[in-house]
């Protein structure tokens, strides 16, 4: 199996842990190399570097991404639109995407070797009508959301579904989650827990300043129409860890996405499995 590794700059301590899990990869018989961000890294380190990998391009059959959630969701825009599976191994402390710990990671890379797992499609959101700002890199598996910059004034956002008139949120932003992302920034901001399997988007607004508004559940067949009104010149349209400036007066239109990500799941690394563990502590919000 053809396993590329992807990963943050970390700090310099971390890079035996790193190196470990790289040997431990090889001894259970992936062919490893790493993504240019991580490569970077050892780079600057002075350590050995495997060779990194396109993965569609040289037909990788699985992303690892080393790190917390943010690494995760790194590693789904690095991949793209390639269809490669991802997998998360947790270097800190539990996510709901990195969920393999590092004292599971070798019965995890058995797992792998043998091909005992399966493949759960997680839905995706994509932006239409920013083209300019955002590119190619146009989607995102756990959120979009729009937000005033720094201090300024609150931003209004008029939301239809469709062709249908919701509601004007006045709010410090506002966020239009996945299932997936159901367990992150949406959460914190008083959002519900939705199974990653729903067909659903949750419209959660940031602060908002209208008394009577609340966390909204709709289809995903709805696309989700936003006209921002900002008193300042811009905003920030974020899509999972990357972030844009665009017009304070935008429009954008947020749509499931015609393609998913692929995620691995292990035996016993469900979501429902996860979910059980975190009760026991704080919710991870899988953003950063």
């Amino acid at each position: 199996m053809r396993v590329a590794v992807n990963g943050r700059a970390m700090e310099a301590h971390q890079a035996a842990t790193v190196h470990d899990l790289l040997r431990r990869m090889t001894a259970a018989g992936l062919d490893v190399s790493l993504t240019p961000t991580l490569a970077s890294w050892f780079r600057e380190g002075n350590w050995p570097v495997l060779q990194d990998r396109d993965p569609a391009a040289q037909g990788i059959d699985l992303c690892i991404g080393l790190g917390g959630d943010g690494t995760l969701l790194d590693t789904v825009g690095w991949v793209g639109r390639s269809d490669v599976p991802v997998l998360g191994i947790n270097l800190g402390r539990l996510g709901f995407l990195a969920n393999v710990r590092l004292e599971e990671v070798d019965q995890a890379l058995a797992a792998l070797g043998q091909r005992r797992y399966t493949l759960q499609e997680r839905s995706m959101v994509e932006v239409i009508g920013q083209e300019a700002a955002l590119g190619p890199a146009n989607f995102a598996l756990n959120e979009v959301s729009v937000h005033k910059r720094d201090t300024s004034s609150m931003i209004a956002v008029h939301v239809h579904l469709g062709t249908t008139y919701l509601n004007t949120y006045w709010a410090d932003g506002l966020i239009i989650a996945t299932p997936t992302g159901s367990t992150a920034y949406s959460l914190s901001c008083g959002g519900p827990v939705l199974h990653p399997t729903s067909d659903a988007l949750v419209i959660t607004p940031i602060s908002a300043h209208n008394l009577n508004v609340r966390p909204f559940v709709v289809p995903d067949r709805f696309t989700v129409e936003l006209q921002v009104e900002a008193r300042a010149d811009k905003c920030l349209l974020n899509l999972d860890t990357r972030s844009v400036s665009i017009d304070g007066d935008s429009r954008l239109s947020i749509r499931k996405a015609p393609f998913t990500l692929k995620m691995v799941e292990l035996e016993g690394q469900d979501f429902l499995h996860t979910l059980r563990k975190s009760s026991t502590g704080a919710w991870t919000c899988a953003r950063g």
